[in-house]
């Protein structure tokens, strides 16, 4: 019991420590937490002033929302009880801390005894410094802003077959729709703060819903007009998907609306133009498109006839490349994989991109307007003209699919010229792929911006504004490393790269700010409700405020830090690592069992490192062979003989199972997880590097092991240093060497090798860097670990002193004056070697030299040379305590204690003994589910933020000029759109909610709306995006372009050709208007008809006194302006209003 109250006052002292305690994170005043504020001003008033430390239950009732302890901030001065689900949430807040310390208190009590039982320890020099800084960990990362962990990083062995590829989110912002390898799946952002469901990596993500299984999605399109959503697949089909609604009960899992082959090969990119076709880019320069008549068609189908709806689309498709080539157009875009497409909407052009090259059509005509390269540089179109007026004819009006044509329709000329074209195209397309793998600049990202600009990124990291016509305007460079995506919103752009970096630039390229997002490349981002979501490539999403860096930031950590006990959760488990040179040997059964058998029955993880399992000198240049060659890294059979037989003694399959190996000639790594806890173990990496012969050679080096256990990393390094008693600095800088080069990849020998990792160009460029001085951001992989094994043949000897009287001490036990002779920790106490890192006081005699097969103390090498015997064999670590002090929190998540440090001495099988050590950890980590409700909590009830929040929602005051347009032929009306807000810019967007049909010139019922909002062909606006500024109008063209002339096309060639009829058509378009960092939006609308004479002229509308003026003669008077939501609310209102 005196025990438990012992432990009781340590647990309460470390929780009450004061805030500059390294022990608890207590927000603002915490030392290692920066501020993203410019000013470093205060933007808060909760933080105590006095010198008095916060006691635990003051910090966890502590908050700037919060009047007393059952206040929720929601009101003005608080409840004092009768607030039942205040008093509920502040009762749900106390239970968890009190489970957290009753946790605590029995992982204390529990494992009282081990306290007992752990071993002292040397620490050696020069650790926590440079390249052997420790790993930042916090409850909320100082060196970022906070995010919501939408997807918490999910295990790799659990995403193999549906990696998250593609992410886009709903313009409403009401969903967010991800593309995988096995189909695609949507969140309804309404629960975004929600806990997770089902099991496993489920159980701690938002709740979503998943698709039936597909091909690998490779790109999404919203069509935000139709409520559906457009995926693209490596298979070549194009599914269309119906959103989500609330009201619904979605399939378990849901199926596709329609779907077609839109190419033989993969579908790599899609867009809607702003007519609402749908684009289609494919490999080799293929693009199709596929008009919205034919897509409507085939939605509206009735069930019994859904059959048919394929068929509809795939024949109504148009082959741009085959125009191009059948018009004699030569060109790069011909040859290059058409990896990324948008849609320009304002300029009604579509942008296609291939690795080095753009391409600008007429979204109207589809034409192609101009092929530029990287730098800008336009290319002329070649124009072979062959064809007589005739036979253009025959060819434009065929009545007859293309598959039937006779031969007689194409000359002869014609025919060659298309053979020599097409033999051109495959040249062209090989050396583009040739410059693909080549050319570092090449194009990784393509979006548009609200202004109307267009911006691309490149690999090398390079940043590119374009205007709407193609011409180069600016570049930028901030990082070195490649950009793999882009985001833009409001007047921001949201820069994502490979290393996982986040940055945010203005709309003129200028730095806002930059952190690390992730710890892998940032593969995608969308827009969600006040968040922008990134994709990284291990499958996790985070949320980011739209605002960040900013304000709203420092509030944020403080109170998510200051309540960390409510979210954090405590792991205690045991590591066996066990190093032996086996000198080219096997062991016996009975020898395995006394090494390993006893040993690991308690232990929950088992690293086992061996060195010499194969040794000679052919073996070992054709273990160099394969190294450089990467192939055949999986071992010999010797090795596979010891994971084997070492499996069996670990009673792999029922107790244990094997996660991971590594070999390097003689030098092999494997770790075992038991069964209970491998759900929790994932993310296995290995890593291999060789230091003997001028580092090319494998008879030294090191074999690691990377995993994430409980969300934690730990490494485990299996060593052989140089050997001779005189060789100290060579094994110092084996060890230097290991440490800064080692860079981990994915174990080939495992089912999950073909799975998505960490990238292997940012490996090979840490290695580089490496070899000489480390830049601060390029630190080595193992300093991001939250624990590091090392274990192995160090091959330390001991110093002055000879083998007798070596023998004589260690016949005496007399070990202590030995290990002053020991060169590993004189080296390490001096800090050249294992800077920082912890070994367990030895109490086993040396480990080598012995004779095989001869037990006891006297197996001590009598032979000619008669080694001095010497520790050879160590296992060393390093956790997450700065220093010995430190106790489990998020802050330093990962303690250890050695229970157990000995030498096989009775296994004679080697001229080595075994060494085992047996660690008993504590590992603190986040509960995501109650850490993201937590953060929901706070957004909500937080007086502070939900101040910052209804400030940023502010749409600035704007008004239109008219609610009604009629249209003549060729009229022209300007519409005006004024920003009466004196100081905040206003982003307007106009899109198309539907065309109808006026009847008995009477205002249409009934509006259909074409793909993405998409115009119809006969009406445009210019421009139909911008940024108003304050005080500012802005004149909106609005006009008819003329009787417009529609193909239908069947497999490709155009069939039927007619005018269409626009009489009598009435347009609904609507004016977006938002802030300039606001994801809220306010609405007008306005009616567009066009007539055909001055007596069709006429709409409803509201009387006007008879002296009121117009704007324009074919502008009518403006109707009062009404505040609308995204929602069709006005159009009762519309409905009612009479002629004049």
């Amino acid at each position: 019991m005196a025990a438990r109250d012992h432990a009781v006052d340590d647990l309460f002292s470390s929780l009450n420590s004061s805030p500059a305690s390294p022990q608890v994170n207590s927000g603002r005043n915490s030392p290692n937490l920066i501020s993203f504020d410019d000013d470093g001003e205060e933007d808060f008033d909760n933080i105590s002033t006095t010198s008095k430390p916060l006691m635990v239950f003051d910090r966890f009732y502590d908050s700037s929302s919060e009047d007393g302890m059952y206040s929720t901030g929601s009101g003005g001065g608080g409840s004092t009880g009768g607030d039942y689900s205040s008093v509920q949430a502040a009762g749900n807040r106390l239970d968890y801390m009190m489970q957290y310390l009753d946790r605590k208190l029995l992982t204390v009590e529990g494992k009282d005894n081990e306290v007992k039982q752990a071993l002292p320890e040397f620490i050696g020099s020069g650790g926590g410094r440079g390249v052997f800084k420790l790993p930042v960990r916090a409850a909320v990362h100082p060196g970022r802003p906070p995010s919501l962990e939408f997807r918490p990083h999910p295990l790799r062995e659990t995403q193999i077959g549906c990696f998250l590829r593609i992410l886009e989110g709903t313009g409403d912002g009401r969903q967010l729709w991800a593309g995988s390898e096995c189909g695609v799946r949507v969140w309804d952002m309404k629960n975004m703060y929600a806990a997770g469901m089902g099991e496993g990596e489920d159980e701690v993500e938002v709740p979503f819903h998943e698709s039936v299984r597909t091909s690998p999605t490779l790109c999404l399109v919203v069509d935000d007009g139709n409520k559906v959503v457009w995926s693209g697949h490596k298979d070549g089909k194009i599914i269309c998907w119906k959103m989500i609604q609330s009201s619904d009960e979605p399939e378990v899992p849901f199926r596709e609306r329609l779907s077609w082959q839109a190419h033989r090969g993969p579908v790599l990119s899609m867009a809607m133009s702003s007519y609402g076709d749908l684009w289609s880019g494919s490999e080799g320069g293929a693009i199709i498109v596929w008009p919205w008549e034919a897509i409507e068609k085939a939605l509206l189908l009735i069930t019994e006839e859904r059959h048919m709806a394929a068929l509809v689309v795939e024949r109504s498709y148009i082959d741009l490349k085959n125009q191009l080539i059948t018009n004699g157009i030569s060109c790069s875009i011909l040859a290059a994989d058409v990896k990324y497409m948008l849609s320009d909407h304002s300029g009604g052009k579509v942008w296609s991109a291939g690795p080095l090259s753009s391409a600008l059509w007429d979204a109207y005509t589809r034409e192609l307007l101009k092929v530029f390269n990287i730098d800008g540089l336009a290319e002329n179109l070649t124009v072979i003209q062959d064809l007589t007026a005739e036979e253009e004819a025959k060819m434009k009006f065929a009545s007859y699919p293309k598959k039937e044509k006779t031969q007689s329709s194409i000359s002869f000329f014609q025919r060659s010229r298309n053979a020599i074209m097409g033999a051109a195209d495959a040249v062209l397309r090989v050396a583009a792929k040739g410059a693909f793998g080549e050319d570092s600049r090449r194009i990784e990202a393509l979006i548009i911006t609200n202004d109307g600009t267009i911006w691309t990124a490149s690999s090398n990291g390079l940043i590119v504004k374009w205007d709407a016509n193609g011409n180069r305007l600016q570049e930028f460079q901030y990082h070195s490393h490649a950009v793999h995506c882009l985001c833009a919103f409001g007047l921001r752009i949201w820069v994502g790269y490979a290393s996982g970096t986040l940055h945010v630039l203005d709309l003129d390229g200028n730095l806002l700010g930059e952190w690390v997002a992730h710890c892998s490349p940032i593969i995608d981002m969308a827009v969600g409700p006040g968040y922008i979501f990134t994709l990284a490539n291990d499958g996790g999403i985070r949320g980011w405020s739209i605002s960040s860096p900013g304000s709203l930031d420092s509030i944020l950590r403080s109170e998510i830090s200051g309540k960390e006990l409510q979210y954090t959760k405590l792991e205690n488990f045991k590591i066996l690592a066990s190093t032996w040179n086996v000198a080219q040997g096997r062991a016996t059964q009975d020898s395995l069992i006394s090494w390993l058998g006893s040993a690991a029955k308690d232990v929950d993880i088992v690293a086992v490192g061996l060195q010499e399992v194969e040794m000679g000198a052919g073996f070992l240049a054709m273990s160099a062979a394969r190294e450089t060659m990467q192939v055949g890294l999986e071992g010999s059979s010797a090795g596979q003989w010891w994971r084997d037989m070492i499996g069996k003694t670990l009673d792999e399959g029922s107790s244990f199972r094997r996660v991971g190996s590594r070999q390097l000639a003689g030098m092999l790594i494997v770790v075992w997880v038991r069964n209970s806890i491998r759900g929790d173990v994932g993310d296995i990496d290995v890593a291999a590097v060789p230091c003997g012969f001028g580092n090319a050679i494998g008879n030294k080096g090191a074999v690691g092991l990377r995993m994430r256990v409980y969300g934690r990393t730990m490494c485990f390094v299996n060593c052989h240093f140089a050997a001779h008693l005189e060789a100290v600095n060579r094994r110092n800088a084996d060890f230097d060497h290991v440490y800064k080069t080692m860079a981990f990849s994915r174990p080939s020998n495992l089912p999950n090798a073909a799975a998505a990792g960490v990238s292997s160009a940012i490996q090979m460029a840490r290695v580089a860097n490496a070899m000489g001085a480390l830049s601060v951001d390029e630190l080595p992989e193992m300093s991001e670990a939250d624990m590091v094994v090392f274990l192995g043949d160090f091959n330390y000897r001991l110093d002055d002193i000879s083998y007798d009287e070596a023998r004589d001490f260690i016949s005496q036990r007399s070990f202590d004056w030995l290990k002053e002779k020991d060169q590993l920790h004189i080296e390490m106490k001096a800090g050249s070697v294992f800077q920082g890192m912890r070994e367990a006081v030895i109490t086993f005699p040396p480990t080598y030299k012995f004779e095989r097969h001869q037990a006891g103390l006297a197996g001590y090498d009598s032979g000619e040379k008669k080694r001095i015997p010497a520790w050879c064999d160590r296992v060393l670590y390093r956790d997450s305590r700065p220093d010995s002090s430190y106790t489990c929190n998020l802050n330093c998540p990962v303690v250890c204690s050695v229970l157990q440090y000995e030498a096989c001495m009775d296994v004679t099988d080697s001229d080595h003994k075994p060494v085992r050590c047996i660690f008993g950890v504590e590992l603190a980590r986040v509960d995501e589910p109650k850490r993201r409700e937590l953060f929901g909590e706070i957004i909500k009830s937080n007086k502070k933020i939900r101040h910052i929040l209804e400030e940023q929602c502010k749409v600035p005051e704007t008004i239109l000029s008219t609610n009604n347009i009629i249209l003549q032929d060729t009229d022209k009306s300007i519409l005006r759109i004024t920003n009466k807000c004196g100081e905040d810019k206003a982003l307007f967007r106009v899109i198309c909610e539907g065309q109808g049909t006026i009847k008995d010139g009477k205002q249409a019922s009934v509006h259909h709306p074409r793909g993405s909002f998409g115009f119809p062909r006969w009406l445009e606006v210019k421009p139909k995006v911008g940024v108003i500024e304050p005080n500012h109008i802005v004149e909106m063209s609005v006009y008819h372009q003329g009787f417009d002339t529609l193909e239908e096309y069947v497999d490709g060639v155009p069939q039927n050709c007619w005018c269409e009829d626009v009489r009598d058509k009435e347009v609904l378009l609507v004016i977006e208007v938002r802030g300039s960092c606001s994801a809220e939006r306010k609405c007008h609308r306005v009616r567009v008809r066009h007539t055909k004479s001055l007596s069709d002229r006429s709409m409803p509308m509201e009387q006007k006194p008879d002296n009121s003026t117009r704007l324009q003669a074919n502008v009518l008077h403006r109707s009062d302006i009404k505040w609308l939501t995204g929602s069709r609310d006005v159009v009762d209102h519309l409905r009612d209003l009479h002629t004049p």
